[in-house]
């Protein structure tokens, strides 16, 4: 990076945070703090909810699984604008009547204080974890560009965190992250430019759309009813939809941010817009990640991109050398192939894919290799392969743009994460359990003190985590083992009113232990399930086993 790319770096997120900071100067007490006064239109309410999920490993991850796996990754976000209706039917009203500060408040109405807090509980767990993965994904940046320790990178960049998101509360959250989407959809579309820049003018768009077709890469929609596919059409539609609707109805760092809004109808609209852009802006960043995959079958990519994090001397080893002139042996016969081929899918075309998947099995022979070389070693760099197109193609003073893109995306997910997990601790246990009497003041120091507990615990689980497979898919995959049991709750509390807190709580602890057993006999390969489907297991099993320990307790509530 140059000094221009340092510059606006650091301009654009100093500009942010301080109009984010300035703007909220005047927090006094803890619903000026939590719920920012309920003063946000519905605009900011939907950029601030896109921009919570919309996280650095999104901007990181996704290009490089699209990369790899194609286009049906966007099979996941099928079932979302259905879950945006259903919670705005029946969820909003009822937080809004009850003017709750977190979900979880009305639980405790509607059955009683052990399920409010066993399921906040839950929560705290899930996007504790989460926390520590949004920080850790800009670390690896960091720690690549200038040759930092990975651990020191996490630190700081935690850090950082920690005092913007001290400093102003839910609205300083709601009103940056407003900003930062305006930053990382410019960015990206910047990105998408010089992407489609990158690749010969003989070839243009129109052909190498073509070949990322032929290569497999622009299969959107899969059939296959197969539990053990990932990314299907059935699994988006009905696991997206139970993942969403416990995601964005039951998870405290999405209700924050529209419980802030200045009405119901304010919130509405917020959800609604989020529905509604949330899948073309991830097609949009997977189609970049195919573009990025035409533009390297003619600009050759390294044949690890990652290979900043081994201390191996790769060009030393005389087996890995062998690998690497096959590779761009094999890399040289595919491209002149390509330069002259016709656009028909016909013989050529399949002399093309064999060279591809020589290039690709080479490829894992070279990482496996080093990987015994170097225990140390994680194989799967999907996450990097953004990174190294930017690295390499932007100019300088847009690497800086892009990087603060990918820096306004972790800022602002990991904000409200913290925000909410401070806002769940101090509403569901300390002003439940620990005090009995108000005071603003203290409340609103407490509620401070506790969002920098909840993001030292960031830091430290972004301390220990690696790469697993793809870090998109990893926070995914722990909010899956959670969401099915919380949205079972809340489904009892809504459609099955004779269903009380005892029969409840039961059913919660049998289905969460029910999913966790299954997510660990899928790990150690017993039987392969994609994880999807444990929202729709845990939900089902949660509202299953309520009904049936209430018929045989025969007992009603009042409500």
């Amino acid at each position: 990076m140059s000094g221009i790319d340092w510059l606006i770096l650091a301009i654009t997120l100093l500009t942010i945070v301080g109009y984010g900071a300035w703007k909220t100067r005047k927090n006094k007490n803890l619903e000026s703090y939590l719920k920012g006064n309920n003063a946000e239109n519905w605009m900011t309410i939907g950029l601030s909810i896109m921009a919570t999920q919309a996280s650095a490993i999104t901007f990181l991850s996704t290009p490089g699984q699209a990369y790899e796996s194609g286009m049906g990754f966007i099979q996941f976000y099928f079932g979302l604008p259905l879950a945006m209706i259903l919670i705005s039917i029946f969820f909003l009203p009822i937080y809004y009547r009850l003017k709750v500060y977190t979900a979880y408040q009305y639980l405790e109405q509607r059955f009683d204080v052990r399920v409010r807090a066993f399921t906040a509980f839950l929560f705290l767990v899930s996007r504790g974890l989460a926390a520590g993965i949004t920080i850790y994904a800009p670390a690896i940046i960091l720690s690549t560009l200038l040759n930092w320790n990975l651990n020191l990178t996490c630190v700081i960049i935690g850090g950082l965190v920690i005092v913007y998101t001290v400093s102003g509360g839910s609205r300083a959250v709601s009103l940056t992250q407003k900003w930062q989407m305006g930053v990382i959809m410019g960015g990206m579309f910047i990105a998408f430019y010089y992407v489609l820049d990158s690749i010969p003018s003989t070839v243009g768009f129109s052909k190498g759309l073509d070949i990322a077709g032929q290569m497999g890469k622009m299969e959107i929609i899969d059939l296959s009813v197969d539990p053990k596919n990932r990314y299907t059409l059935f699994s988006g539609l009905i696991g997206g939809l139970f993942l969403f609707l416990s995601y964005f109805g039951t998870d405290q760092s999405q209700v924050q941010r529209y419980l802030g809004g200045k009405s119901l109808k304010a919130s509405r609209l917020g959800l609604m817009f989020n529905g509604l852009f949330k899948i073309p802006m991830q097609f949009f960043i997977l189609f970049i990640g195919v573009m990025v995959f035409v533009s390297f079958q003619f600009n050759k990519p390294p044949i690890i991109f990652n290979a900043a994090t081994t201390n191996i001397e790769l060009s030393e080893n005389q087996k890995l050398s062998a690998l690497h002139d096959s590779y761009n042996e094999t890399f040289e016969e595919k491209n002149k192939a390509l330069l002259s081929w016709s656009g028909e899918k016909d013989l050529a075309f399949a002399n093309l894919s064999v060279l591809q998947s020589r290039q690709d099995s080479l490829r894992k022979a070279y990482k496996k290799e080093v990987e015994v070389l170097d225990p140390d070693y994680k194989s799967k760099d999907s996450d990097y392969i953004f990174l190294t197109f930017i690295l390499n193609f932007l100019p300088h003073g847009l690497i800086g743009l892009l990087l603060a893109v990918i820096f306004s995306a972790a800022m602002s997910s990991t904000a409200g994460e913290l925000n909410a997990l401070a806002s769940t601790t101090t509403i569901d246990f300390y002003k439940k359990f620990v005090v009995d009497n108000e005071d603003e003041k203290r409340d609103l120091r407490v509620s401070k003190l506790l969002t920098v507990a909840w993001g030292v615990l960031a830091i430290c689980i972004a301390l220990v985590a690696g790469l697993f497979e793809n870090l998109i898919q990893l926070v995914n995959i722990l909010g899956s083992l959670f969401y099915g049991t919380i949205l079972g709750v809340f489904l009892l509390a809504f459609f099955f009113k004779k269903v009380n807190g005892s029969a409840a709580l039961i059913a919660a602890i049998i289905g969460q232990v029910s999913v966790l057993i299954l997510h660990f006999l899928t790990v150690y390969n017993y039987f392969d399930l994609s994880y999807l489907l444990y929202n729709i297991i845990g939900s089902s099993i949660v509202i299953f086993v309520g009904l049936i320990v209430q018929s045989f307790t025969k007992k009603t509530i009042i409500n």
